[in-house]
């Protein structure tokens, strides 16, 4: 750890401590709201940035989880500030959240920059929130810790157990097929989301805080602690105090994120099988770390890391059983050869130590590399004349006759399309079609919506089929399954590979050859391409028009091009008049 500041040297102190008319105005509305000196003078500042909101049902309970939060930072001498932020409540915000993934990263930089603040503790969970709080808080580089709002409790129906998301796509697809009634499917409509928290599967939001957790952000075993379990509670007033150790000895993101961390947090990913979404914002992430980090070195890992995490959708438990069999450093003592234990935390003991400390509760939900789930098959990265730039799948979340595969396409050029035409009685389809949604990427969608779960045509649902190859420039949410190829790049909007295949055309995959192809000499696609025109861009004023010309593509972290720390100079601390 680094030398303990002294309080001249904090930040705050240029907001509260002069002796002039600026701070006299600071101190004087600080006694306005009804603190009294004694409350915030001489203390450090710590910022609390919370995504509640009335419509994000993943952080309702974070109005409640600040107050513990502040309860540490008093406790341990500091003096806390609420500060609101973008809450990007995934059902509900459209057409995505990953469009205001950047503009939370940006609200996150600018009310650090902005405030007198000497530290932070960051309130997320919700799919894009915490990458986008991360993304914010590694740009500004003050001292911050991650609190995640903790997965759900299991759902439930008629005695079994039921996974947001993962069990939703699987009973819709019964339910197209005539197989269950609607008196059915309201009552698991009203079991499958038993209290507050994020999705308790294995999807974007579990993923991501276990990478938060993973790169050092997190108090150990933070991020799986159920939202409902006063173990939730009790995590964030010890981040409260916790932040105020981190400001005293100065540990900055800088200071933890290294190569390192990323190297383990790609590990970590692959043995959760975790979402696909985490490909893009780990790059994102790593890119504002100045750390680089490509789609080859994600791939790399992924071909030699087995999955040992056996929770829905690639397995068959859930985050409430992740939890009670001892979490993610349980996962680490069992990843112990593979990790760098060196990588540091913002709780101060490493990588290492905390996995030599923990205990595998549970060996049938956390497994040991000598008896994986299934292989290095979590996530793969593929390449060819579809997608120069590659692409991802989830291969263990798929059935396995696709995973090597030719058949003709089937193509849809938007998703309204797509919607139009799949449950069509004449819809020409079979099994072996290739399904292939387009102009749904990060400039397309706009924002990279998560439609490249494409649903199974309803006249094939009747026959019993459950999976087919899918591909789109689009995402897909971490609690989905199937034969899904994802974030083409570059994307058929800006003229990629995808833009140019017609319905018909021969496409092929070899998940173990990390090859996906079209079946067309390049003298054909030259051709095509010279036919194509742009599609006209969506937003022509607004947050939509910045998005449509400055965020990069899906291989690249989908990051605003001018956010990227390489992009210009650090911003100078802002002047007090």
């Amino acid at each position: 750890m680094s030398t303990r500041k002294r309080l001249e040297e904090l930040r705050s102190q240029r907001w509260f401590a002069a002796n002039d008319l600026r701070s006299f105005g600071h101190r004087s509305r600080a006694l306005q709201m009804g603190y009294g000196r004694e409350e915030f003078l001489g203390k450090p500042v710590v910022a609390i940035i919370n995504t509640w909101s009335d419509i994000n049902p993943c952080h309702v309970h974070l109005r409640d989880r600040t107050e513990a939060v502040k309860r540490g930072v008093w406790q341990a001498g500091g003096f806390p500030i609420e500060l609101p932020a973008l809450s990007l409540a995934e059902t509900y915000v459209k057409p995505t959240t990953m469009l205001y993934r950047n503009f939370l990263a940006m609200e996150v930089e600018e009310l650090l920059r902005s405030h007198p603040v000497d530290g932070v503790v960051l309130l997320g969970g919700c799919d894009k929130t915490t990458p986008g709080l991360l993304m914010g808080a590694i740009s500004m580089n003050l001292p911050a810790i991650f609190l995640p709002a903790g997965p759900m409790l299991r759902g439930n129906y008629r005695g079994s157990y039921l996974g947001s998301g993962t069990d939703v796509w699987k009973y819709w697809a019964d339910r197209q097929a005539g197989e269950i009634t609607e008196g059915q499917w309201q009552e698991m409509e009203e079991g499958i989301a038993r209290s507050f928290g994020t999705c308790m599967t294995m999807g974007t939001a579990s993923t991501m805080t276990a990478l938060a957790e993973t790169l050092g952000f997190c108090l150990p075993g933070a991020s799986s602690i159920p939202a409902a379990d006063s173990n939730h509670t009790r995590m964030a007033a010890a981040c409260g105090r916790q932040i105020l150790r981190m400001i005293w000895e100065d540990v900055k993101p800088s200071d933890i994120l290294s190569r390192a961390a990323f190297e383990n947090a790609m590990t970590v990913l692959f043995a959760m099988a975790g979402s696909t979404n985490a490909m893009i914002h780990l790059i994102a992430l790593a890119r504002r770390s100045g750390v680089p980090l490509t789609l080859r070195d994600l791939d790399e890992t992924a071909a030699r890391v087995p999955v040992l995490v056996n929770c829905r959708p690639a397995g068959a438990y859930l985050m409430e059983d992740f939890y009670y069999a001892g979490g993610l450093p349980a996962l680490w003592s069992e990843l112990r050869e593979l990790l760098r234990g060196e990588a540091r935390t913002v709780a101060g003991p490493s990588i290492g130590e905390i996995a030599a400390g923990a205990q595998v509760c549970n060996a049938d939900v956390i497994r040991s590399l000598d008896n994986p789930v299934s292989g290095a098959d979590g996530l793969a990265v593929l390449y060819g004349n579809l997608a120069p730039d590659g692409c991802v799948m989830k291969p263990a979340a798929a059935d396995p006759r696709l995973r090597r595969h030719t058949g003709p396409a089937l193509v849809f050029d938007d998703y309204q399309h797509m919607k139009d035409e799949i449950d069509r009685e004449d819809l020409e389809v079979t099994p072996d079609h290739v399904l292939v949604l387009r102009n749904v990427g990060p400039l397309g969608g706009p924002g990279m919506p998560e439609w490249g779960m494409l649903p199974i045509p309803k006249k094939l649902l009747k026959r019993g089929v459950r999976d087919m190859l899918r591909i789109s420039d689009a995402r897909m949410s971490g609690t989905s399954y199937g034969a899904c190829i994802l974030h083409v790049a570059p994307e058929a909007f800006v003229g990629g590979p995808l833009a140019l295949v017609r319905t018909g055309d021969i496409i092929s995959v070899d998940v173990e050859a990390r090859t996906l192809s079209v079946d067309l000499t390049e003298a054909e696609l030259e051709r095509r391409r010279a036919e194509w025109t742009s599609p006209k861009k969506r937003y022509q004023r607004g947050y939509g028009w910045l998005a449509a010309r400055h965020m990069l593509q899906a291989d690249q972290g989908c990051d605003f091009d001018f956010l990227e720390t390489a992009f210009g100079d650090p911003v100078d601390e802002p002047a007090i008049f």
